[in-house]
């Protein structure tokens, strides 16, 4: 599934699996690479931080997490419950990110949340857009998602998205728990996106 969403090449080790499947094991999968990544990397308590990466003043990074080269995070973040940025990837001011990869030259603009999600390279999120992960509302937490036509139980009851490669999120979006979007989507500002309406 996730060749279909993510085209560039990362270094992250996605091996086949399913997304939710690397979110659900995204804390694993983190501690297994820190020992490997080399002398470019300050790490300290299962954070490791590339030499080249910025970061502000206030930022709170929980273990694990691993901050790629050319990395910025903006002052007043907090990273949480496993975290990966790609090469130039790009966290703005007082966003929250849980569980979560971010590829390559991506960006999460400021006053976002981002939860047990994967988020594909090029892409654009705006100030304030919100990408769930739980369903609060709902009796059964359980999250399904929609893939060509099909509906999929991930068995996860904390899921994000899948964002694919180059796709732009507007201000104020919400999207909800199981959201895939193709490479190259364009939610518009204060859009929300629910693609399973069954429960």
């Amino acid at each position: 599934m996730l060749q279909e969403y993510i085209h560039a090449t990362t270094n992250f080790p996605f091996n086949g699996r399913m997304p939710w499947e690397i979110t659900g094991d995204l804390s694993g999968i983190l501690f297994s690479l820190i020992p490997n990544l080399g002398e470019d990397y300050d790490v300290h308590d299962g954070v490791a931080i590339h030499k080249s990466a910025v970061i502000g003043h206030n930022v709170t990074i929980k273990a694990p997490a691993i901050i790629g080269p050319k990395c910025f995070v903006g002052t007043n973040s907090y990273l949480r419950n496993g975290i990966f940025l790609d090469r130039g990837a790009s966290v703005g001011i007082s966003c929250e990110l849980k569980t979560t990869i971010l590829l390559a030259n991506s960006a999460v603009a400021h006053f976002n949340f981002v939860g047990d999600s994967i988020i594909g390279c090029n892409v654009n999120i705006e100030a304030g857009a919100i990408v769930t992960n739980h369903f609060n509302e709902r009796e059964d937490k359980t999250i399904f998602v929609r893939h060509n036509g099909e509906r999929i139980c991930t068995g996860a009851k904390k899921f994000g998205s899948l964002i694919g490669d180059n796709c732009r999120i507007g201000a104020n979006a919400v999207l909800s728990p199981g959201t895939l979007l193709r490479p190259s989507t364009i939610v518009k500002r204060l859009q929300l996106i629910e693609q399973d309406l069954d429960q």
